[in-house]
């Protein structure tokens, strides 16, 4: 947990102040890529996935936009196989505590890349393409290999195809499309894939979950994980979070912090929250920031923490929920995200900008729909520098293409992102590493939410 803490805040404190279906299959990969980019740049595209108790497990990565330059369709998904995994072999964060998740066509297992990714929490998801019957052998022994070396390999339902009944038994994963499955069929293939034995633990992956409805069949019919659109349509929470009595005291310690309140006065509102006052003291007692004498007054810690610190610490504790809805770790996973890839992209392009404004910028654009606010009033309540205020309601000024950059590619606006790229002189690769850092921070920040 500590180790999520200190990069909370940026390190130590001072201590002074998918393609078409094969010929073989009506289930496709998920999901079948865009058209080549204008220029030929390749940019990564994150969709969460969640597990049985509804908490954002990992998330499935794909590519867009990549140079699909071959002379066949097999050629074509092989290169956008290897853009994918180079793009995720060269990120040293692109997964820490969650899984991802990555689809493949089982003929881009040979790719040399897969000798050398990390193996930690990656799930291949492979999609069983037309091969000739002798090569089945050739797959299995592949798929144990990649098992050997730690990838966990997860199998498309494709009867049909001459492999699956082998493949299936190695599988650490069977997956459906449930975009392309029939109910009865979902069911059944769960009760064959649950009772088959294996010498290793296996588990269940639903793609394409459109509705809440096929959330709870496939939930009901024991599968371990969930994609799909289905986390994005669930209705909101009927409570009000802008009465919530910790946020209410959360934003007046930020309005506090951010104005010209005396440390004395700060130390005083946070007494008013316990479970904030302890969370700090904790951090800053840990043996890992290993400080010499025992922290044990609130204005110590705001000594050592400084204001910026704190207010980056006050404005991610905003967004946690308690019992979080689907709705909410969509949310959560929004505002860090956005802010922590601004900070990354930030740190190159404005360098003489403080690296705390640009973090704000993108936490507080989901502000909004956190206390279901006009952000316009909210903003006038906290202390802001013109520069973060002109980036969220007027989306203008020296962060406003940052942030627009960050919006698209949380939507994946393949269009937009190359624009918005293109006008910051920023390359696919900058924005995809920027993109894998900032996915790994947030789940290693939001797994500790108490």
């Amino acid at each position: 947990m500590f180790n999520s803490l200190k990069k909370l805040f940026g390190g130590q404190p001072e201590k002074k102040p998918q393609t078409p279906p094969p010929a073989t299959t009506s289930v496709p990969t998920m999901p079948p890529p865009a058209a080549p980019s204008a220029d030929n740049e390749a940019f990564l595209c994150r969709e969460v996935v969640f597990d049985r108790t509804g908490r954002l497990a990992g998330h499935l990565f794909l590519v867009r936009g990549a140079p699909l330059q071959a002379a066949d369709e097999g050629s074509a998904q092989r290169q956008a196989d290897q853009v994918l995994l180079t793009a995720l072999s060269n990120s040293a964060e692109a997964w820490n505590t969650s899984r991802a998740f990555v689809p493949l066509s089982s003929a881009s297992l040979a790719l040399p890349v897969l000798d050398e990714i990390r193996t930690h929490n990656l799930v291949l998801l492979v999609n069983l393409t037309a091969e000739p019957a002798d090569a089945v052998e050739a797959l299995c022994a592949r798929v144990a290999e990649l098992r050997q070396r730690g990838i966990a390999i997860g199998i498309f339902r494709q009867p049909k195809h001459a492999a699956f009944s082998e493949v299936i038994k190695l599988a650490d994963y069977g997956a459906v499309d449930m975009a392309a499955t029939d109910p009865g069929v979902v069911r059944d293939f769960s009760a064959a894939f649950r009772a088959a034995e294996r010498p290793h633990k296996a588990f269940l992956f639903a793609g394409h979950v459109e509705t809440a409805d096929e959330h709870r069949f496939c939930h009901q019919w024991h599968f371990d994980y969930f994609h799909g659109a289905f986390a994005a349509n669930a209705p909101v929470r009927d409570d009000n979070a802008a009465t919530d009595p910790h946020k209410v005291q959360l934003l007046h310690l930020l309005r506090l912090v951010q104005g010209d309140a005396e440390t004395t006065d700060i130390a005083a509102a946070m007494k008013q929250d316990p479970p904030l006052a302890f969370r700090i003291l904790r951090y800053l007692n840990s043996p890992l920031l290993g400080f010499d004498h025992r922290i044990e007054s609130l204005s110590q810690a705001l000594t050592i923490l400084g204001r910026q610190r704190l207010t980056r610490w006050l404005s991610v504790l905003l967004f946690s929920v308690r019992d979080p809805s689907f709705g909410d770790w969509l949310l959560v996973e929004s505002a860090l995200t956005r802010g922590r890839l601004m900070e990354v992209i930030g740190a190159k392009l404005l360098p003489e900008h403080p690296a705390d404004a640009l973090f704000l910028t993108g936490i507080f654009s989901c502000l909004d729909k956190l206390l279901r606010r006009p952000l316009t009033e909210l903003l006038d309540e906290i202390p802001l520098s013109g520069e973060v205020r002109s980036a969220l309601l007027e989306r203008s000024g020296p962060y406003a293409p940052l942030l627009a950059l960050a919006e698209a590619g949380e939507a994946f606006d393949l269009e937009r992102m190359e624009h918005t790229a293109r006008a910051l002189a920023v390359p696919a690769d900058t924005v995809n590493r920027a993109l894998l850092a900032a996915t790994a921070w947030a789940s290693e920040v939001s797994e500790h939410w108490e």
